[in-house]
């Protein structure tokens, strides 16, 4: 496949985990394709044969396998609810700090682990966001997956609660597992002061 200088493989690579040899070839050839599409105007599908200048014009470009991505699955994942959500930073209005902080406690250490190593510092292992409903906690949780490229598993916290014996620590373990599949992941747990004993 003919492709342009913009191509990052590398890139491509990171973006595309849990991506079968089928999901890629698949990519590649709705990679094509929309290249294909593109050109429409200028290929004529009445005619036998193609000319040959237009075919040596066409090569694809990173945006071409960044469109197909946007709406492609990975078979390893498909059986997973998992998003990348589509909320930036700048759809948050102010929090500043606390964006920093998230960025400072999440972000850093998922883009540059060598410095974390070099520097003998170990990550923090979770965050805890507190406040009353409506304040973006969920938003927050969504932007920094977003800002990571992260996979988003929402749980909320009832959900994890059964009547049956075992099964409650079953639902854990089965959430866990399916977030060391998607990984990089944010998971984040919702309302748990709904199941969380009150004390006094």
């Amino acid at each position: 496949m003919k492709l342009l200088d913009d191509v990052d493989l590398e890139r491509i690579a990171k973006d595309t985990h849990g991506y079968v040899g089928a999901d890629l070839a698949a990519l590649c050839t709705e990679a094509a394709l929309q290249c294909i599409r593109e050109k429409m105007d200028v290929i004529d599908l009445e005619d036998e044969s193609i000319d040959a200048k237009v075919l040596n014009s066409m090569a694809v470009s990173n945006e071409h396998f960044y469109i197909v991505l946007g709406t492609s699955n990975s078979s390893a994942l498909r059986e997973i609810v998992v998003e990348v959500p589509n909320v930036s930073w700048e759809d948050i209005g102010g929090l500043e700090n606390v964006k920093r902080e998230l960025q400072e406690t999440v972000q850093y250490p998922m883009e540059h682990p060598e410095k974390f190593e070099k520097f003998g510092m170990s990550p923090s292992k979770g965050v805890l966001f507190y406040g009353p409903p409506g304040c973006g906690k969920t938003l927050l949780a969504k932007a920094i997956a977003n800002e990571c490229q992260a996979n988003f598993i929402h749980v909320k916290g009832p959900e994890l609660l059964t009547m049956w014996f075992g099964e409650s620590e079953a639902n854990v373990r089965e959430i866990f597992y399916k977030t060391r599949q998607s990984t990089p992941c944010v998971l984040f747990f919702d309302e748990l002061d709904s199941i969380a004993t009150q004390l006094g």
